[in-house]
């Protein structure tokens, strides 16, 4: 097994710039300890001075001596976690989302990782249900926080049986332990309806408040179905009367956990508000957005963005024509901003899409699980006017959709230009009009 971790990525003007290290170089010591992953070789570099040994793709080895700044960085980021590869999920959930994708899409989404390393690093979320009692004291001990947990239930047995791993009933000691050793913790729960609502919510809920200021968020989404489940435990998804009253209960929570702790500490996503036909909270309510990914707070975020820059807008435009693409959870949130848009702006023509996900099946709305063959067999010709693609329907670091086809593969399709958007109100604004405010505003 190669030893070390390689190089991915240098930061231009950085240390490790100006050192010569390179792209698919070698990191295989600090300070003349062999690195096994990830967080020996962050904790090696946090130092101010540090010795690293560096192999070149030839064999070359090189040993460099850094010193940096206090706050300075060494400037590069490794490929992997671990010399070992990630550690996988050794759970068979019911509602898991990788067993009801089908074939032909990315192959790193086929991956089930469960990796506390990943965890702590991007904020991905764990189970626990795979960790050594090595690993759980290695994650006291050196407090690597914070962690990102998916607890779907507090109650041992319930959990076992969502997640069909008798390991997984250890949750309630794992996550106490993290908390006396001062470990934040943001909590996930996957909710299915006549699963683990109810009284199994509630019990998980308050459990876990108990364990405030180490637990400082509770997620609370709903559980993501495609139409790939026919040898899979049948499940449903929530209806609309169900979401209002799940969230009246959020509503008691959040005031209650706000009067004692001052965060609202409970937080149910977006879907939930759509589906209820309920306003979104208003962003007080979110306290500091902690599981914007989670889809929690997105759609207030977003409208708070666009609300910061709607009094730099133009007044007229020349004659301009834009098509944004969405989901159908988010058609009347967009169709909303599409009326105030053209309300406000002469010239300016708006066509709402919203695509239908014929891939994933119907019940499945989110924009971010859209793939470019629905959008290129529902959107049709565009006759070279510009759409606008949400950042969340794209791989993080590439252009390319969850069916592996890229924006450019879209563009041909519809004979359109693409705007790549990013998951920022402001920056939706700017695409609408194309061009910068903040440029405009200057001058």
């Amino acid at each position: 097994m190669p030893k070390g971790l390689v190089v991915a990525a240098v930061h231009p003007g950085s240390i490790a710039e100006e050192m010569e290290i390179e792209v698919g170089d070698r990191v295989l010591e600090v300070n003349e300890q062999e690195l096994n992953d990830i967080i020996d070789f962050q904790f090696g570099v946090s130092e101010e001075e540090f010795l690293l040994l560096i192999e070149k793709p030839d064999g070359e080895l090189w040993e460099l001596d850094i010193e940096k700044g206090s706050g300075e960085f060494l400037g590069l980021e490794v490929e992997t976690v671990s010399t070992k590869g990630l550690k996988k999920c050794s759970n068979n959930c019911s509602f898991c989302f990788v067993a009801q994708m089908p074939e032909g899409m990315r192959p790193s989404l086929y991956d089930k990782d469960d990796d506390y390393r990943l965890s702590l690093t991007q904020g991905s979320f764990i189970t626990l249900s795979n960790l050594s009692e090595e690993e759980v004291s290695r994650i006291t001990s050196l407090r690597l926080t914070p962690m990102y947990v998916s607890v779907h239930a507090w109650n041992p047995e319930e959990r076992v049986k969502l997640m069909k791993n008798p390991r997984a009933g250890k949750l309630p000691e794992q996550i106490r332990r993290f908390a006396d050793a001062g470990i934040v913790i943001h909590a996930q729960i996957v909710l299915i309806p006549e699963h683990n609502d109810g009284e199994v919510l509630r019990e998980t809920v308050e459990r876990l408040a108990e364990l405030y200021p180490s637990v400082q968020s509770i997620a609370v989404v709903p559980v993501g179905l495609t139409r790939y489940r026919d040898k899979l435990t049948p499940l449903r998804g929530f209806t609309g009367g169900e979401a209002s009253r799940l969230l009246d209960q959020a509503d008691k929570w959040q005031k209650d956990y706000f009067a004692k702790t001052g965060r609202h500490l409970v937080y149910f996503s977006d879907e939930f508000y759509v589906l209820a036909g309920r306003e979104f909270p208003e962003s007080a309510v979110y306290d500091d957005f902690s599981q914007l990914e989670n889809g929690v707070g997105m759609a207030r975020k977003f409208i708070t963005e666009i609300e910061s820059g709607w009094d730099l807008l133009p007044t007229e435009v020349t004659e301009r024509n834009v098509h944004l693409i969405t989901g159908a959870a988010a058609e009347e949130f967009f169709r909303s901003w599409q009326k105030r848009l053209l309300e406000r702006i002469r010239g300016l023509r708006i066509v709402v899409h919203k695509i239908e996900n014929e891939f994933f099946g119907l019940s499945v709305t989110a924009a971010g699980l859209l793939t470019a063959r629905d959008i290129a067999q529902q959107l049709g010709d565009l006759q070279g006017e510009e759409f606008l693609i949400p950042r969340t329907m794209l791989k993080a670091d590439e252009d390319i959709f969850l069916d592996d086809l890229s924006v450019d593969w879209l563009e041909q399709q519809v004979n359109g230009k693409a705007r790549i958007v990013e998951n920022n109100g402001f920056a939706f604004l700017e695409n609408v009009i194309g061009y910068s405010l903040e440029v405009e505003s200057i001058e």
